[in-house]
Protein backbone atom coordinates (compact mmCIF):
# COMPACT_ATOMS: atom_id res chain seq x y z
CA UNK A 1 0.00 0.00 0.00
CA UNK A 2 1.19 3.72 -0.97
CA UNK A 3 0.26 6.03 1.37
CA UNK A 4 0.89 10.17 0.49
CA UNK A 5 -1.12 13.07 1.37
CA UNK A 6 -3.35 15.37 -1.07
CA UNK A 7 -2.18 19.06 -1.46
CA UNK A 8 -5.99 20.90 -2.17
CA UNK A 9 -4.80 24.49 -2.22
CA UNK A 10 -8.17 25.99 -0.67
CA UNK A 11 -8.74 29.37 0.60
CA UNK A 12 -12.59 28.67 0.45
CA UNK A 13 -14.00 28.82 3.94
CA UNK A 14 -10.58 30.77 5.26
CA UNK A 15 -10.86 34.35 6.79
CA UNK A 16 -10.26 37.16 4.09
CA UNK A 17 -7.06 37.64 5.65
CA UNK A 18 -5.45 34.50 4.48
CA UNK A 19 -3.95 35.34 1.10
CA UNK A 20 -2.79 32.90 -2.09
CA UNK A 21 -0.10 33.05 -0.93
CA UNK A 22 -0.45 31.85 2.40
CA UNK A 23 -2.40 29.21 0.92
CA UNK A 24 0.60 28.31 -0.92
CA UNK A 25 2.99 28.98 2.21
CA UNK A 26 1.05 26.14 4.51
CA UNK A 27 1.05 23.50 1.96
CA UNK A 28 4.35 23.67 1.83
CA UNK A 29 5.26 23.80 4.86
CA UNK A 30 3.19 20.50 4.89
CA UNK A 31 4.81 19.07 2.15
CA UNK A 32 8.12 19.84 3.36
CA UNK A 33 7.54 17.17 6.37
CA UNK A 34 6.14 14.03 4.42
CA UNK A 35 9.52 12.50 3.52
CA UNK A 36 10.73 12.48 7.29
CA UNK A 37 7.56 11.65 8.50
CA UNK A 38 7.35 8.43 6.43
CA UNK A 39 4.65 8.90 3.22
CA UNK A 40 5.31 7.40 0.10
CA UNK A 41 3.63 10.11 -2.02
CA UNK A 42 2.98 13.67 -2.62
CA UNK A 43 -0.13 14.89 -4.76
CA UNK A 44 -1.44 17.83 -6.37
CA UNK A 45 -4.18 18.86 -7.90
CA UNK A 46 -5.10 21.40 -11.32
CA UNK A 47 -7.92 23.51 -10.46
CA UNK A 48 -8.01 27.34 -11.63
CA UNK A 49 -9.34 30.69 -10.80
CA UNK A 50 -11.83 30.20 -8.01
CA UNK A 51 -11.70 30.35 -3.51
CA UNK A 52 -12.35 25.97 -3.92
CA UNK A 53 -9.00 25.29 -5.14
CA UNK A 54 -6.00 27.10 -7.50
CA UNK A 55 -3.10 24.88 -8.29
CA UNK A 56 -3.06 26.39 -12.43
CA UNK A 57 0.07 23.76 -13.07
CA UNK A 58 0.45 20.77 -10.49
CA UNK A 59 4.08 19.70 -12.62
CA UNK A 60 5.52 23.10 -11.59
CA UNK A 61 4.69 22.69 -8.01
CA UNK A 62 5.68 19.18 -7.84
CA UNK A 63 8.98 20.46 -9.27
CA UNK A 64 9.79 22.70 -6.34
CA UNK A 65 8.86 19.60 -4.05
CA UNK A 66 10.99 17.17 -5.97
CA UNK A 67 14.09 19.43 -5.43
CA UNK A 68 13.35 18.91 -1.82
CA UNK A 69 12.86 15.45 -1.66
CA UNK A 70 14.94 12.58 -1.98
CA UNK A 71 12.30 9.40 -2.66
CA UNK A 72 8.85 10.86 -2.17
CA UNK A 73 6.93 10.38 -5.40
CA UNK A 74 5.14 13.14 -6.92
CA UNK A 75 2.10 12.72 -8.42
CA UNK A 76 -0.21 14.71 -10.51
CA UNK A 77 -3.90 14.29 -9.51
CA UNK A 78 -4.73 15.35 -12.01
CA UNK A 79 -3.53 16.88 -14.93
CA UNK A 80 -6.72 18.20 -16.77
CA UNK A 81 -6.40 17.05 -20.39
CA UNK A 82 -9.36 18.92 -22.08
CA UNK A 83 -7.44 21.94 -20.79
CA UNK A 84 -3.63 21.37 -21.85
CA UNK A 85 -2.35 20.96 -25.30
CA UNK A 86 -1.04 17.19 -25.75
CA UNK A 87 2.57 18.09 -26.06
CA UNK A 88 2.84 20.35 -23.18
CA UNK A 89 2.08 17.71 -21.49
CA UNK A 90 4.18 15.42 -22.53
CA UNK A 91 7.03 17.58 -21.93
CA UNK A 92 6.29 19.11 -18.53
CA UNK A 93 5.28 15.23 -17.45
CA UNK A 94 8.88 14.18 -19.04
CA UNK A 95 10.79 17.31 -17.52
CA UNK A 96 9.36 16.30 -14.32
CA UNK A 97 10.49 12.67 -14.16
CA UNK A 98 13.92 13.99 -15.39
CA UNK A 99 14.67 16.15 -12.27
CA UNK A 100 12.58 13.39 -9.88
CA UNK A 101 15.33 11.11 -10.94
CA UNK A 102 11.99 8.89 -12.14
CA UNK A 103 9.43 9.72 -9.15
CA UNK A 104 6.57 11.28 -11.29
CA UNK A 105 2.93 9.36 -11.29
CA UNK A 106 1.25 10.82 -14.38
CA UNK A 107 -2.20 11.24 -13.21
CA UNK A 108 -4.91 12.34 -15.48
CA UNK A 109 -8.53 13.74 -15.22
CA UNK A 110 -11.65 14.97 -17.66
CA UNK A 111 -12.34 18.02 -15.23
CA UNK A 112 -15.85 18.44 -14.04
CA UNK A 113 -16.69 22.12 -13.46
CA UNK A 114 -18.42 24.20 -16.14
CA UNK A 115 -16.90 27.37 -14.41
CA UNK A 116 -13.15 26.41 -15.57
CA UNK A 117 -14.33 24.80 -18.81
CA UNK A 118 -16.30 28.06 -19.50
CA UNK A 119 -13.12 30.49 -18.63
CA UNK A 120 -11.03 28.14 -20.80
CA UNK A 121 -13.40 28.74 -23.54
CA UNK A 122 -14.17 24.94 -23.81
CA UNK A 123 -17.30 23.29 -24.04
CA UNK A 124 -18.17 20.52 -21.61
CA UNK A 125 -19.90 18.50 -24.13
CA UNK A 126 -16.76 18.36 -25.90
CA UNK A 127 -14.62 17.07 -22.63
CA UNK A 128 -14.93 13.34 -23.63
CA UNK A 129 -13.62 13.57 -27.08
CA UNK A 130 -10.84 16.03 -26.13
CA UNK A 131 -9.69 13.58 -23.31
CA UNK A 132 -10.00 10.32 -25.31
CA UNK A 133 -8.34 12.40 -28.11
CA UNK A 134 -5.42 13.42 -25.79
CA UNK A 135 -4.64 10.87 -23.14
CA UNK A 136 -3.42 7.95 -25.72
CA UNK A 137 -1.17 10.59 -27.88
CA UNK A 138 0.26 11.99 -23.98
CA UNK A 139 1.34 7.66 -23.19
CA UNK A 140 2.56 6.95 -26.11
CA UNK A 141 4.56 9.59 -26.35
CA UNK A 142 6.02 8.99 -23.23
CA UNK A 143 7.02 5.60 -24.03
CA UNK A 144 8.62 6.63 -27.34
CA UNK A 145 9.77 9.76 -27.15
CA UNK A 146 7.88 11.56 -29.97
CA UNK A 147 4.31 12.99 -30.06
CA UNK A 148 1.71 13.36 -33.10
CA UNK A 149 -2.01 13.11 -33.32
CA UNK A 150 -4.24 14.34 -36.28
CA UNK A 151 -7.31 14.34 -34.42
CA UNK A 152 -10.63 17.31 -34.83
CA UNK A 153 -9.11 18.90 -31.51
CA UNK A 154 -5.45 18.08 -31.75
CA UNK A 155 -3.90 18.45 -35.01
CA UNK A 156 0.14 17.84 -33.74
CA UNK A 157 2.56 17.46 -36.23
CA UNK A 158 5.07 14.71 -34.83
CA UNK A 159 7.64 16.72 -32.06
CA UNK A 160 10.51 15.43 -30.39
CA UNK A 161 10.24 15.33 -26.75
CA UNK A 162 13.29 16.81 -25.09
CA UNK A 163 14.39 15.72 -22.42
CA UNK A 164 13.89 12.57 -24.21
CA UNK A 165 12.06 10.03 -21.20
CA UNK A 166 14.15 7.88 -19.78
CA UNK A 167 12.14 5.25 -17.26
CA UNK A 168 8.22 3.82 -18.96
CA UNK A 169 5.59 4.84 -17.32
CA UNK A 170 3.94 1.69 -17.74
CA UNK A 171 2.33 1.53 -13.92
CA UNK A 172 2.77 5.06 -13.17
CA UNK A 173 -0.43 6.16 -14.85
CA UNK A 174 -3.85 7.09 -12.35
CA UNK A 175 -6.69 8.34 -14.30
CA UNK A 176 -9.76 10.02 -12.21
CA UNK A 177 -12.67 8.06 -13.05
CA UNK A 178 -15.96 9.10 -11.06
CA UNK A 179 -17.97 7.89 -13.48
CA UNK A 180 -18.92 4.25 -15.41
CA UNK A 181 -17.43 5.64 -18.79
CA UNK A 182 -13.88 6.98 -17.23
CA UNK A 183 -13.68 3.47 -15.40
CA UNK A 184 -13.68 2.12 -18.39
CA UNK A 185 -11.56 4.38 -20.33
CA UNK A 186 -8.88 3.99 -17.62
CA UNK A 187 -8.93 0.53 -18.05
CA UNK A 188 -8.47 1.02 -21.87
CA UNK A 189 -5.25 3.06 -21.08
CA UNK A 190 -3.96 0.41 -18.50
CA UNK A 191 -4.32 3.21 -15.54
CA UNK A 192 -4.70 2.52 -11.90
CA UNK A 193 -8.07 3.53 -11.09
CA UNK A 194 -8.39 7.19 -8.77
CA UNK A 195 -11.11 7.30 -6.67
CA UNK A 196 -12.50 10.62 -4.74
CA UNK A 197 -14.12 8.82 -1.70
CA UNK A 198 -17.86 10.47 -1.76
CA UNK A 199 -20.38 7.12 -0.98
CA UNK A 200 -20.25 3.31 0.88
CA UNK A 201 -17.23 1.37 0.20
CA UNK A 202 -19.64 -1.18 -1.03
CA UNK A 203 -20.65 1.12 -4.12
CA UNK A 204 -17.15 2.34 -5.22
CA UNK A 205 -16.46 -1.72 -4.99
CA UNK A 206 -19.12 -2.48 -7.11
CA UNK A 207 -18.50 0.74 -9.34
CA UNK A 208 -14.71 -0.82 -10.42
CA UNK A 209 -15.70 -4.21 -11.15
CA UNK A 210 -16.21 -3.06 -14.91
CA UNK A 211 -12.75 -1.94 -14.90
CA UNK A 212 -11.16 -4.81 -13.34
CA UNK A 213 -12.72 -7.11 -15.73
CA UNK A 214 -12.28 -4.75 -18.74
CA UNK A 215 -8.34 -4.33 -17.74
CA UNK A 216 -7.54 -7.97 -17.40
CA UNK A 217 -9.17 -8.74 -20.37
CA UNK A 218 -7.00 -5.95 -22.34
CA UNK A 219 -3.82 -6.24 -20.55
CA UNK A 220 -3.81 -10.00 -19.29
CA UNK A 221 -3.59 -9.73 -15.72
CA UNK A 222 -4.55 -7.76 -12.68
CA UNK A 223 -5.47 -4.26 -12.66
CA UNK A 224 -3.27 -2.25 -10.10
CA UNK A 225 -5.04 -1.78 -6.61
CA UNK A 226 -7.83 1.06 -6.64
CA UNK A 227 -6.08 5.10 -5.28
CA UNK A 228 -8.62 5.86 -3.07
CA UNK A 229 -8.43 9.98 -1.92
CA UNK A 230 -10.13 10.66 1.21
CA UNK A 231 -10.66 13.57 3.31
CA UNK A 232 -9.21 13.34 6.54
CA UNK A 233 -9.26 14.97 10.47
CA UNK A 234 -7.04 12.92 12.89
CA UNK A 235 -7.39 14.37 16.91
CA UNK A 236 -6.21 12.24 20.06
CA UNK A 237 -9.64 13.55 21.20
CA UNK A 238 -12.49 11.56 19.63
CA UNK A 239 -15.06 14.53 20.43
CA UNK A 240 -12.69 17.17 19.03
CA UNK A 241 -12.12 15.32 16.05
CA UNK A 242 -15.59 15.05 15.49
CA UNK A 243 -16.43 18.31 15.65
CA UNK A 244 -13.55 19.51 13.38
CA UNK A 245 -14.68 16.92 11.33
CA UNK A 246 -17.97 18.03 11.46
CA UNK A 247 -17.19 21.81 10.87
CA UNK A 248 -14.32 21.29 7.83
CA UNK A 249 -15.40 17.56 5.91
CA UNK A 250 -18.63 18.25 5.76
CA UNK A 251 -17.90 22.04 5.14
CA UNK A 252 -15.71 20.80 2.27
CA UNK A 253 -18.72 19.18 0.59
CA UNK A 254 -20.15 22.66 0.74
CA UNK A 255 -17.27 23.52 -1.51
CA UNK A 256 -17.65 21.17 -3.62
CA UNK A 257 -21.61 21.60 -4.27
CA UNK A 258 -20.38 25.96 -4.89
CA UNK A 259 -17.93 24.54 -7.70
CA UNK A 260 -19.07 21.79 -9.60
CA UNK A 261 -22.69 23.28 -9.62
CA UNK A 262 -23.61 19.50 -8.32
CA UNK A 263 -27.16 20.39 -7.87
CA UNK A 264 -27.77 22.47 -10.97
CA UNK A 265 -29.69 20.44 -14.21
CA UNK A 266 -26.90 21.34 -16.88
CA UNK A 267 -25.18 17.45 -16.42
CA UNK A 268 -28.24 15.67 -17.05
CA UNK A 269 -27.61 17.08 -20.73
CA UNK A 270 -23.89 17.25 -20.93
CA UNK A 271 -22.55 14.34 -23.28
CA UNK A 272 -20.46 11.75 -21.39
CA UNK A 273 -21.65 13.08 -17.57
CA UNK A 274 -24.83 11.36 -17.73
CA UNK A 275 -23.99 10.09 -14.28
CA UNK A 276 -23.89 13.15 -12.43
CA UNK A 277 -27.06 14.00 -13.61
CA UNK A 278 -28.67 10.99 -11.30
CA UNK A 279 -26.71 12.64 -8.93
CA UNK A 280 -28.53 15.53 -8.74
CA UNK A 281 -31.66 13.44 -8.60
CA UNK A 282 -30.57 11.50 -5.79
CA UNK A 283 -29.30 15.00 -3.82
CA UNK A 284 -32.79 16.30 -4.58
CA UNK A 285 -34.71 13.47 -2.52
CA UNK A 286 -32.20 13.30 0.15
CA UNK A 287 -31.18 16.95 0.87
CA UNK A 288 -28.60 18.53 2.04
CA UNK A 289 -28.14 17.39 5.15
CA UNK A 290 -28.73 13.87 4.62
CA UNK A 291 -25.35 14.13 1.62
CA UNK A 292 -23.57 16.02 4.10
CA UNK A 293 -24.10 12.62 6.74
CA UNK A 294 -23.36 10.26 4.01
CA UNK A 295 -19.97 12.21 2.75
CA UNK A 296 -18.87 12.37 5.79
CA UNK A 297 -19.18 8.59 6.74
CA UNK A 298 -17.30 8.02 2.63
CA UNK A 299 -14.10 9.60 4.32
CA UNK A 300 -11.63 8.64 7.11
CA UNK A 301 -12.03 10.38 10.16
CA UNK A 302 -11.44 10.07 13.91
CA UNK A 303 -8.88 9.42 16.70
CA UNK A 304 -5.89 6.73 15.18
CA UNK A 305 -7.95 3.97 16.03
CA UNK A 306 -11.19 5.38 14.53
CA UNK A 307 -8.88 5.87 11.44
CA UNK A 308 -7.75 2.51 11.52
CA UNK A 309 -11.13 0.73 12.04
CA UNK A 310 -12.28 2.74 8.69
CA UNK A 311 -9.32 1.71 6.37
CA UNK A 312 -9.68 -1.92 8.35
CA UNK A 313 -13.33 -1.89 7.10
CA UNK A 314 -12.59 -0.90 3.27
CA UNK A 315 -9.70 -3.32 3.29
CA UNK A 316 -12.45 -5.84 3.95
CA UNK A 317 -14.42 -4.71 1.25
CA UNK A 318 -11.38 -3.78 -1.89
CA UNK A 319 -8.64 -5.60 -0.86
CA UNK A 320 -5.45 -3.65 -1.68
CA UNK A 321 -5.71 0.01 -2.15
CA UNK A 322 -3.28 2.66 -2.25
CA UNK A 323 -4.37 5.92 -0.37
CA UNK A 324 -3.73 9.80 -0.24
CA UNK A 325 -5.45 11.85 2.92
CA UNK A 326 -6.21 14.84 2.59
CA UNK A 327 -5.26 17.24 5.52
CA UNK A 328 -6.04 21.09 4.89
CA UNK A 329 -9.28 21.75 3.58
CA UNK A 330 -12.54 24.07 4.25
CA UNK A 331 -11.12 26.25 7.15
CA UNK A 332 -9.33 24.56 9.32
CA UNK A 333 -6.86 25.54 11.19
CA UNK A 334 -2.75 24.94 10.17
CA UNK A 335 -1.79 23.43 13.48
CA UNK A 336 -4.95 21.38 13.37
CA UNK A 337 -3.71 20.15 9.66
CA UNK A 338 -0.74 19.35 10.16
CA UNK A 339 -1.53 17.47 13.69
CA UNK A 340 -3.80 15.18 11.56
CA UNK A 341 -0.77 14.59 8.84
CA UNK A 342 1.29 13.86 12.05
CA UNK A 343 -0.77 11.77 14.36
CA UNK A 344 -1.71 9.91 11.17
CA UNK A 345 2.02 9.28 10.65
CA UNK A 346 2.76 8.31 13.92
CA UNK A 347 0.15 6.10 14.82
CA UNK A 348 -2.00 5.08 11.90
CA UNK A 349 0.45 4.21 9.01
CA UNK A 350 2.37 2.05 10.76
CA UNK A 351 -0.18 -0.32 11.92
CA UNK A 352 -1.90 -0.19 8.67
CA UNK A 353 1.92 -1.25 7.11
CA UNK A 354 1.84 -3.60 9.92
CA UNK A 355 -1.72 -5.46 8.64
CA UNK A 356 -1.61 -5.05 5.34
CA UNK A 357 1.94 -7.29 5.55
CA UNK A 358 0.42 -9.84 8.28
CA UNK A 359 -2.47 -10.40 5.42
CA UNK A 360 -0.20 -10.62 2.52
CA UNK A 361 1.89 -13.33 4.51
CA UNK A 362 -1.48 -15.41 5.37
Amino acid sequence: MNIGSLALFQSFGYDESVTDSQVYKEELRLAEQLEDLGYDWHCAVEHHFEDYSFCPDNTVYLSHIAAITKNLKLATTAVILPWNEPLRVAEKIALLDELSNGRVIFGMGRGLSRREYNQFGIELDDSRERFDEAAPMILKALEDGFIEGSGPHFNQPRAVIRPTPTKSFKGRVTQVAMSPDSALEAATHGAQIMIFNQKDIKEHYEDIQPYRKKFTELHGYTPPPPLMATLSVCHQDKDKAAELARKHIAGYLVTVMHHYELAGEHFKNAKGYEAYGEAVDMLQDIGLDGLAESYMNAQAWGTPQQMLDKLEAWHDVMGDFDLMFGFRHAGIAYADAENSMRLVAKEVIPEVRRWMDSTKAA
